[in-house]
């Protein structure tokens, strides 16, 4: 389904709501708006599989661009906020966008255009929510088209670029469908309602940037059940409470982070808010540590669902809280595909064992593929079965299938030949109390390769000096083998890392590690 649906049947319902501004938009004016935006980029001559691209903050707007894309049979590019100028030029140029639309708020949307006309792409851009110099006004190209829907609506798509954590960040493709946007998705549908309770009575609190895959994904998806979204421009701990208190969220997708933060809050403020409106709190996008989450369902009630996915589309694995309480720390069993755990030479590895994950699609599944990047592409997929692709991270199965992730491969520590798993570090180490944020790394050493470091990002008040290094290394060495015990403790006033819970771990190794 799409917001059309319910324009006609209900077009004063909140199809979206903002918590900071209060701005709002009915289906009604939803339906209108991405109507407009299709047919202006109709007028330009934009056709089923061109590209577009959105630089925007968490607005009204965004749900106006990803709905004229989606029912113009165009991919639509999310470009991330937080971008250089330079990085984000990239991106549109890579993904070959025949159009832009950014947001006056952000401050290097004009460079961002400059780089562009620089390398002589994507010349169609729009600002919104003020000018920009070198776009055109986002209001007046809607003005002037009609809120009539395009003759032909094929379906489009997104192509979501990967982070960029460990390189360059690479589109992820998947065909189009070939299918009108008003054709039903019975599967699709049935995802969001069984394990997600995503219907048309919901309200789905979204607390993460927009341009993240789960968030668009999952506010988008509401919309297609008729739900209402409430959106944070930004994330703060106590704001998502009052936001759950005043809306009363029914559904809300969540980052560890956020848990931790909200977590620390003192009690008397986590008790200030009413937050049993909440039917189903979902999570993803990093291991959670098991006595995070613990104390999440502890606080909230069995509502937690965690699932395990990519932007690639390639396999999902899901575990409700219950399930989760028997088997803490995994992240579920396949709900559409089958997991394989293997060595480096693709040999199948038994239960219990660590090894690269792989996700088995059915024959009649469309595999993904990395835009312009055919090395890539051949890289997600295993050496000898073409159909298994995996995402880079590393985990085992146990007796009965349920998947446990250890961590990315690419940040794996290899020290005196013992492989070592950051995450486990990290899982034990932000439950101090005087710990905000920890991201564990590899560094050089003469004579193991690589030992074992802690970049800390101490709780407000706290004193980064070597007292606390001492405090915290005796805190991990009560809870973990030595040999997993960081080596050193460094502070930082701030990770790197991104409102949607990724780390920019290559950012932090580039400090210790020479160049070349």
């Amino acid at each position: 389904m799409y917001p059309g649906a319910f324009s006609d049947k209900h077009p004063d319902r909140p199809a979206v709501v903002l918590t900071g501004s209060s701005a709002r938009a009915t289906y009604g004016e939803l339906e209108a708006a991405s109507c407009r935006l299709a047919q202006h980029w109709h007028g330009l001559g934009l056709r089923p599989g061109d590209h577009v691209a959105a630089y925007l903050d968490n607005r009204i707007e965004y749900f106006e661009v990803f709905w004229a894309a989606i029912r113009s049979g165009l991919y639509l590019t999310p470009v991330n906020r937080y971008l250089a100028a330079d990085e984000a030029a990239y991106i549109v140029e890579d993904c070959g966008a025949k159009a832009l639309v950014a947001s006056a708020a952000l401050p290097v949307a004009a460079e961002l255009g400059e780089r562009l006309d620089d390398l002589g792409r994507c010349p169609e851009r729009l600002a919104v929510g003020g000018a920009i110099e070198g776009y055109d006004d986002y209001g007046d190209a809607l003005a002037a088209a009609p809120a009539r829907r395009l003759d032909q609506e094929p379906r489009g798509r997104t192509m979501f670029y990967s982070s960029g954590t460990t390189g360059r960040p690479k589109g992820i493709k998947r065909p189009l469908t070939g299918e009108t946007v008003d054709a039903p998705d019975p599967k699709q549908s049935a995802i969001r309602q069984g394990l997600f309770a995503i219907r048309e009575c919901c309200v789905y609190l979204s607390p993460a940037p927009l341009y993240h895959a789960a968030p668009l994904a999952f506010t988008t998806g509401t919309q297609a059940e008729g739900g209402t979204v409430v959106v944070m421009e930004k994330f703060d701990a106590e704001a998502a409470l009052a936001a759950i208190e005043l809306h009363r969220a029914t559904t809300s997708q969540w980052v560890p982070t956020m848990f931790s933060r909200m977590l620390k809050l003192p009690r008397e403020i986590r008790e200030r808010y009413d937050v049993s409106s909440l039917e189903v709190a979902v999570h993803a996008a990093a291991p959670c540590p098991v006595e995070v989450k613990r104390q999440m369902i502890e606080w909230w009630g069995p509502i937690l669902r965690e699932y395990y996915a990519g932007s690639e589309g390639n396999g999902t694995c899901f575990i409700d809280s219950t399930t989760w309480l028997s088997k803490p720390g995994s992240v579920g069993r396949p709900v559409n595909a089958t997991v394989h755990v293997c060595d480096e030479e693709g040999a199948e590895l038994p239960a219990g064992s660590p090894g690269t994950i792989y996700f088995e699609q059915e024959e009649d599944v469309e595999l993904f593929e990395y835009h312009n990047d055919p090395g890539k592409t051949s890289e997600s997929r295993h050496p000898h079965r073409p159909r298994w692709t995996t995402l880079g991270d590393v985990g085992y199965l146990d007796e009965d299938g349920f998947l446990f992730l250890t961590d990315r491969k690419a940040f794996m520590i290899i020290s005196g030949g013992v492989n070592i798993y950051p995450q486990e570090i990290e899982n034990v180490l932000v439950l101090h109390p005087k710990v905000l944020d920890v991201a564990v790394i590899g560094v050089p050493h003469e004579d193991m390769g690589e030992e074992v470091k802690a970049v800390v990002e101490p709780a407000p008040g706290v004193e980064p000096d070597d007292r606390l290094a001492e405090e915290l290394e005796d805190f991990a060495r009560q809870r973990l083998a030595s040999f997993k015990v960081p080596r050193s403790f460094d502070f930082v006033d701030r990770l790197p890392r991104l409102p949607t819970g990724k780390l920019y771990k290559q950012q932090l190794r580039a400090r210790y590690w020479p160049a070349g």
